[in-house]
């Protein structure tokens, strides 16, 4: 019978590992909403709220294991390392914290920060005390999920109701503090932080301004409350808030 090199053996070893890896990362677990551990289904834990998620999710998120029902834990392998590196540890996610509402997401875990500059409805400038990795102490914002009208774009007139938008925005926020929640991607082609701005109340402000007819959803890319923001604005958009009244005309 012929040897098989050394080499060959570890490299198959080596491909075992990784996928078995990878086939525990797609476990299911859950978690509670404002827990910092997951939990195997049926754990006491999960009682009051479930929030589903894999295995992956919760240890890039951060979340430990349960003592109590002893979930599925991953080895020291690539994922665990991968979450060790990321500056994106501190960032609250609400696609991987599994929120579905806007209202639902956990302000106690967001960044603070207070409002500097007032740009336009959708675009502020923001100031961190204690900015994570990967975060400066001053950042230009775009709100995720919004579009509002035009005020201030180079080649673009003021858009109908835009400066109505642009004065609430500023109304609502400016020289207070706020709390700053991320989606799938940290920035856009511009370098500015796509966020959900919550206010001190625990109102979502992107989603307000698409309440209160200030704001279209913005569903050309997707983003955890797309859903929720599209209906929001087929609500303002029967009762003719803010916009929407140009089509009462």
């Amino acid at each position: 019978m012929p040897r098989i090199p050394k080499a060959a053996v570890l490299g198959l070893i080596a491909v075992v590992v990784l996928i078995a890896q990878s086939d525990l990362s797609s476990i299911i677990v859950y978690r509670t909403q404002n827990g910092a551990k997951y939990h195997r289904t049926g754990c006491t834990a999960l009682r009051r709220s479930k929030i589903k998620l894999t295995l992956g999710e919760a240890v890039k998120t951060g979340l430990e294991p349960c003592l109590n029902c002893n979930p599925p834990v991953l080895p020291q392998g690539k994922i665990v390392k991968e979450r060790v590196k990321s500056s994106d540890i501190p960032l609250y996610r609400v696609n991987l914290a599994g929120v579905q509402r806007a209202a639902d997401a956990s302000v106690s875990r967001m960044l603070n920060a207070v409002v500097i500059r007032h740009i336009d409805g959708d675009t502020v400038r923001l100031h961190f005390d204690n900015p994570p990795p990967g975060i400066k102490s001053e950042e230009t914002i775009r709100m995720i999920g919004v579009d509002t009208p035009e005020t201030v774009h180079p080649t673009k007139a003021v858009e109908f109701f835009g400066k109505e938008a642009s004065d609430w925005t500023k109304k609502q926020l400016l020289n207070r503090p706020v709390y700053v929640a991320f989606d799938w991607d940290t920035r856009d082609k511009y370098g500015r932080l796509l966020v959900y701005l919550y206010t001190a109340s625990g109102n979502c402000h992107n989603a307000e301004l698409i309440k209160q007819g200030y704001a279209h959803a913005y569903t050309r890319f997707p983003f955890q409350f797309l859903d929720e923001f599209r209906a929001f604005e087929q609500e303002a958009r029967a009762a003719k808030h803010g916009l929407w009244r140009q089509e009462a005309r």
